[in-house]
Parts: structure tokens; sequence; C-alpha cells
């Protein structure tokens, strides 16, 4: 009987000894497993976050563009019809105020009055599609 019982105390470590590498592995995969989750979860955050703050940034900026009046309105009495260099710096424009046209010259020193035009001029608005389209066309 004392056999016995010391054979199935021998078999009992043994069992004890054998589960504690796997108790422990098991553990440390738990641990594992909970860090990447938390690493995953930290990094996503972080991206959302940055990702806010970009969109707060360009938010603020197009406030403070819209509010100073930084982009020049179409709807002005002046505007700008064509515009052809004919330098490095010099350039003839077409300009329209209030339905009568002029033709200036325009240099980095003054601005000239070339011409005033008595018919108007039409020129086509032309997008930048078009544009591209006839680049293609002329290669």
């Amino acid at each position: 009987m004392a056999n016995m019982i010391s054979m199935l105390s021998v078999m009992a470590q043994a069992l004890t000894d054998a589960e504690v590498p796997n108790a422990a592995n098991s553990a440390t995969t738990a641990v594992l497993t909970r860090t990447s989750e938390v690493s995953n979860t930290a990094t996503l955050a972080n991206m959302v976050g940055g990702l806010i703050v970009v969109l707060a940034v360009i938010f603020v900026l197009a406030y403070i563009v819209k509010r100073l009046n930084l982009v020049p309105s179409n709807g002005g009495v002046i505007k700008t019809l064509a515009v052809t260099p004919i330098g490095q710096r010099e350039k003839v424009v077409l300009i329209d105020v209030n339905g009568q046209q002029y033709l200036l010259g325009v240099t980095p020193q003054s601005i000239n009055l070339i011409d005033k035009l008595d018919t108007a001029v039409d020129v086509p608005v032309t997008s930048f599609a078009s544009r591209l389209k006839q680049a293609k066309e002329q290669q």
C-alpha cells in the first residue's frame, strides 16, 4: 500500500510538473495577446486623433481665408477676360469693366492702355478638361 501511495504521489508530481510550463505558456500567450490588442487599439486611436487634428486645421484655415477675403471673388466690377504673355515679364491683358473692354499692356514697371475696344471680343470659356483633350490631340 505504501508503494501504491508513493507511486501515486510520484505520478501526481509528474503531472503537476508537466502542467506548470503549459500554464506559464498560456499565461504568457494571454499577456502577449492582450498587449497586442492594446497596442493595436492605441495605434488606431493615434491615427483617428491625427486625422481629427488635420481636419480641424483644414476647417480653421478655410474659415480664416473666407473671413479675411483672401480669395478674389469673380463678382467684382473688373474682370480679367484673357492674358497673353509676350515676353518674360510683359503681357497683354484684356479686361472688362461694366461691359466695356480694355486692352492693357502690363510690365513690371507700368500698366498702359493699348486700346478701348468699341466692339466686345467674345472670349470662349474653356475648362481644364477641354484643354487637356486639345493637348492630347496635338501630340
